[in-house]
């Protein structure tokens, strides 16, 4: 996640263009607009009991641990912290982002992560793009389960190597290229493209590369003029 300069966009005789404005982001009649359910059935589903609705995906909250077992620390960032975690029914290792509520101070950090969710909920399934499997939500956190990219940052792989060939660095910026050519034709704008925000599925020289981190991502809208400037 991170942050903008200037939110608001300019407005039109048929309403708001902001793109973070989430009531017209999402559609009823657009699936990639709903908010995902998690991979697995809620731990109240059978008991009858609801569980109050969480205020950032606005959905009953779930305890992450009753799915998933918690291990070692894998990366930290401005906003979340990935944690390495192991799928209890079936044993496969996964990460888990987990997005503390008490940074996230307004309303609009709030959309930003619920629409963080959508589109990677939309794009769930590309190649060459971080998986989400699940997002849960509890009293004070947000999690967010993905497969895990055991290879690293692209940022760390690049400083490692010293250099790439200029073979090398070509076959990568074309897998780049490729990555916003998928985004875009699926209506989605990532404005966050850097290093750090792409990882290598292993630690393999030629490990496949995946992008991540949606947190300042947006559905494109036909008209809108997008021009904040994104750091």
């Amino acid at each position: 996640m991170g942050c903008c300069c200037s939110r608001k966009e300019p407005t039109t005789e048929n309403g708001p263009t902001n793109p973070n404005d989430n009531n017209a982001e999402r559609s009823e009649n657009d699936p990639s607009r709903a908010t995902p359910q998690t991979a697995s059935p809620s731990p109240t589903a059978n008991s009858g009991k609801q569980n109050p609705i969480g205020p950032v995906l606005g959905r009953p909250m779930e305890d992450v641990r009753t799915v998933y077992t918690i291990g070692k620390e894998l990366g930290r960032g401005q906003f979340g912290v990935t944690h390495l975690c192991t799928c209890k029914q079936t044993g496969e290792q996964l990460a888990c982002k987990t997005i503390a509520k008490r940074k996230l101070a307004n309303k609009e950090d709030m959309d930003d992560v619920r629409r963080e969710v959508q589109i990677m909920h939309h794009l769930s399934g590309q190649q060459n793009i971080v998986d989400l499997k699940g997002a849960f939500e509890d009293k004070h956190s947000v999690h967010l389960v993905m497969e895990l990219c055991a290879g690293g940052e692209l940022f760390d792989r690049i400083i490692a190597k010293g250099y790439y060939t200029e073979r090398g660095a070509a076959s990568l910026l074309r897998t780049i290229v490729q990555i916003v050519h998928t985004c875009h034709s699926m209506g989605v704008i990532h404005r966050d493209l850097k290093p750090e925000n792409f990882l290598l599925l292993d630690k393999d020289e030629n490990a496949p590369l995946k992008a991540t981190d949606f947190g300042l991502s947006v559905f494109y809208k036909q008209g809108y003029t997008y021009h904040s400037i994104i750091f």
